[in-house]
């Protein structure tokens, strides 16, 4: 199984951040605009179907929402992937700076360029709109 994990330094407090990540069927308004196109919540907000920019259309199910600890976990089908499992975190650093972390596994492994450079664009279009 291939395990991807990204960080990123946001200027903008956790707070601020959590707020929109948390904010789980509006990510192609307030998070991601143009990298996800169209989200919308199903199963009383237990899942998302999720239309990024390059057409793929996934399903997210909710796995985790951790106000607490500032976590968010999904898992997706759709697409080529046989599993998707993943996460993202938001760590405060001062009380105007974070940073975010998504982990994703997944398989088959082979697809771990593709997913890992679609998660490379999800985090550059998440620090420009979190700092705009």
């Amino acid at each position: 199984m291939a395990s991807i994990r990204r960080e990123i330094q946001v200027a903008a407090s956790a707070e601020q951040i959590w707020e929109v990540v948390r904010d789980i069927g509006e990510i192609h308004h307030r998070l991601v605009p143009g990298f996800v196109t169209d989200c919308r919540l199903e199963s009383q907000g237990e899942a998302r179907i999720v239309t990024f920019g390059n057409g793929l259309v996934v399903r997210e199910a909710i796995v985790d929402l951790d106000d607490a600890a500032r976590r968010l976990a999904w898992s997706a089908t759709g697409g080529q992937l046989t599993h998707y499992n993943a996460s993202m975190q938001v760590f405060a650093e001062g009380d105007q700076r974070s940073r975010m972390v998504w982990i994703a596994d997944l398989l088959p492994h082979e697809a771990a360029g593709a997913i890992g450079a679609m998660i490379d664009e999800g985090m550059r279009v998440m620090k420009m709109t979190l700092e705009a």
